[in-house]
C-alpha cells in the first residue's frame, strides 16, 4: 500500500508540519490537498542510439532493465514496417531501455523511433534468423570505408540500400614492431659515443663529474668546483723482488707520498735491488711534487752507480745528495721562486721532503734516509729478533739520544713528530745517515712513511703485522700493511716497499 505524501511544512504558510496532520495548526489548509510527487520512472541514457537499435526489455517482467552489454534472452525486435531482418545489434550496448517507460506511454519517457534508413543491412542469409540455444551469432557486417559509395541493391533482391552516411574507419592494423639495430650499425653514430663532440685543446683534462669544465693545476674543476681523483691517490707497482704500495689515507686530501722501486745488474751481473720512499714535508709548499722529484732523483743516481761498481753504501749517499738537490731546485721554479725574491722569510716554506731507501746488492743490505720515515728488519722465520735499520731525526729522537726522556714519554709528547732533518732549500744541513748489514737470515725490508709506523711503532709490533710469506708475495704484503694503517685511522698517507732478503747461509755481521 502506498503511503500517502506527507509535506514537511506547510504550502499556505509554511509552518512546520508533524508527522500525520492532516490540517496545517497555524492557517487551518487542507493537507490532503497536496498533489502527491509524480512516480519516478526514470529512463537512463547511456549514450544516442546507434542506428536506432536497443536491447527489448527483458520478457521476465515489465519494468526490469536489461543489463548493459547482455545478450537479448528473447527475440531481436524485427525492423520498421517494409525492412526485412532483425534490428541490428551494432551500438546497441549504448542504450538502456526501460519497458515501464514503453508501458506508460508517458511522452516524456519515450526513446526517440528508430531510424529505418539509418539501419545497416542484414548479413545476406541471416534476416529473419532467430536466436536461440546453439545458433551461431550473426557476425556484423563489414563496414564500408569512410564517404565510399554503397551501390545501390539489385531490383527484386527485397534489400534497401545501406545509408551513405560516414562510418568510422576500422582501426589500422598492429604492425609487429620494428627489428632495433644495434648503436652504430647502418652507419647511425652511437649517441654515447658522441656525447662530447667538441675536441679540448691537447693536454686539456676535463672533469670527470660535469665532463665540460677544464681541470686546474690544483686538481679542481674550473666549471663545477669537483675535485678530481688523482692518479697518486692509490698506487702500487711490483717488480719481481720488490713491490710498493702509496695510499692517500682516509683524512688528506691529497698524496703528498711518493716512492721508486727498481732493479739492475751488478758489474759481476748479480741482480741489485732499489726501494725508495718519501714523505712530502705537509707545512711546506708543494709536498707531493718535493717527494716525487726527491723519489726520482735518488732512484735515477742508484741506477746509474751500481752498475759501476759503486759500493752500494756510497751509492746511497750520493742518492740522497741528488734527491736534496732536486728538491731545492723547486724552491727557485715557478711561484716559489718569484715570492722568494720579495720575501726573504719565504724560503722557510719551500718544497720539502724525507727520505728513505734500501739497496740489497751483493749479499748486503744497505739503507740510507733523512728524517723521520723508517726501514724494518722481519726475518722470514720469525725465530730471530726483527730490528728498526733507522733513527728518526725528530725531537724525540732528540731527547731519547740526550737522555732527557725515555722513548715512551718522548714519543707521548705534542712535540714528537718535529723533524729535525728533511730534504728542502730551507735545511739547515744536509746529514745523510747510511747504514749497511749482511744478515745471516733471509727475510724482508719493511720501508716506510709514519703513515704505517704510527700504527705500529715497535720493531715487534711492524713483525707482527708482516705476513709470514712477506718474501713470497711481497706487492700483497704491502698491501697488507696498508691496510693496517686505514684500519687503524688512515690519518696519514701511507706509503711501504717490501724488499725480500734471500742469502746463501754465510757468516753474520754489520758493516
Amino acid at each position: 500500500m502506498s503511503q500517502r505524501h506527507q509535506p514537511s511544512a506547510c504550502p499556505s504558510c509554511e509552518e512546520p508540519l508533524e508527522s500525520g496532520d492532516l490540517f496545517c495548526g497555524a492557517c487551518g489548509y487542507d493537507l490532503s490537498a497536496v498533489p502527491p510527487l509524480p512516480e519516478d520512472r526514470p529512463t537512463v541514457v547511456m549514450g544516442s542510439p546507434v542506428g536506432g537499435a536497443a536491447w527489448p526489455a527483458d520478457p521476465a517482467g515489465p519494468g526490469r532493465e536489461q543489463p548493459f552489454g547482455d545478450r537479448p534472452s528473447g527475440p531481436p525486435a524485427t525492423g520498421a514496417p517494409g525492412t526485412a531482418g532483425p534490428a541490428s545489434t551494432a551500438g546497441a550496448a549504448a542504450v538502456r531501455f526501460d519497458a515501464r517507460a514503453a508501458e506508460a506511454g508517458a511522452g516524456d519517457f519515450e526513446l526517440p523511433a528508430p531510424d529505418p534508413a539509418a539501419r545497416p543491412a542484414p548479413a545476406p542469409g541471416t534476416a529473419g534468423e532467430p536466436w536461440g540455444p546453439g545458433t551461431p551469432v550473426p557476425p556484423p557486417a563489414a563496414r564500408p570505408a569512410p564517404h565510399a559509395h554503397v551501390p545501390e541493391p539489385q531490383a527484386g533482391t527485397g534489400t534497401p540500400a545501406a545509408p551513405a552516411a560516414p562510418v568510422e574507419p576500422p582501426p589500422a592494423p598492429v604492425q609487429p614492431p620494428a627489428p632495433v639495430e644495434p648503436p652504430g650499425a647502418g652507419g647511425v653514430p652511437d649517441p654515447r659515443a658522441v656525447e662530447h663532440t667538441a675536441t679540448p685543446p691537447a693536454g686539456t683534462r676535463l672533469c670527470v663529474a660535469c665532463r665540460a669544465g677544464h681541470v686546474d693545476r690544483d686538481g679542481y674543476c674550473e666549471n663545477c668546483g669537483h675535485a678530481q681523483p688523482r692518479e697518486r691517490d692509490h698506487m702500487e707497482e711490483e717488480l719481481g723482488a720488490v713491490a710498493a704500495v702509496s695510499d692517500r689515507g682516509l683524512r688528506h686530501h691529497r698524496n703528498e707520498d711518493a716512492f721508486a722501486v727498481s732493479s739492475t745488474a751488478l758489474p759481476d751481473g748479480s741482480p741489485a735491488v732499489v726501494a725508495i720512499v718519501c714523505d712530502g714535508v705537509s707545512s711546506a709548499t708543494r709536498p707531493d711534487e718535493a717527494s716525487a722529484a726527491a723519489a726520482a732523483a735518488a732512484n735515477e743516481s742508484l741506477l746509474a752507480a751500481l752498475p759501476r761498481g759503486t759500493h752500494p753504501q756510497t751509492a746511497m749517499h750520493d742518492a740522497i745528495v741528488a734527491a736534496s738537490e732536486a728538491v731545492n731546485a723547486l724552491a727557485g721554479d715557478g711561484d716559489d721562486g718569484d715570492a722568494m725574491e720579495h720575501d726573504p722569510h719565504h724560503h722557510r716554506n719551500a718544497p720539502a721532503c724525507t727520505l728513505v731507501g734500501a739497496v740489497v746488492a751483493g749479499g748486503l743490505l744497505v739503507v740510507g734516509w733523512v728524517g723521520d720515515s723508517r726501514a724494518y728488519w722481519v726475518p722470514d722465520d720469525r725465530s730471530g729478533p726483527p730490528a728498526r735499520l733507522t733513527e728518526d731525526d725528530s725531537w724525540a729522537a732528540q731527547m731519547v739520544a740526550a737522555g732527557l726522556m725515555n722513548e715512551a714519554e718522548a714519543y707521548a709528547d705534542e712535540r714528537a713528530h718535529a723533524i729535525t732533518g728533511w730534504l728542502g732549500a730551507d735545511a739547515y744541513e744536509l746529514e745523510p745517515h747510511t747504514a749497511a748489514f749482511k744478515p745471516d737470515r733471509p727475510g724482508v725490508v719493511v720501508v716506510c712513511t709514519d703513515g704505517l709506523w704510527n700504527y705500529a711503532e715497535g720493531a715487534t709490533d711492524m713483525a707482527r703485522v708482516v705476513p709470514p710469506d712477506a718474501a713470497r708475495r711481497p706487492l700483497h704484503s704491502a698491501q697488507v700493511l696498508v691496510g693496517h694503517a686505514l684500519d687503524g685511522g688512515g690519518h696519514d698517507n701511507v706509503t711501504v716497499a717490501v724488499l725480500p732478503f734471500a742469502v746463501v747461509p754465510a757468516g753474520a755481521g754489520s758493516a
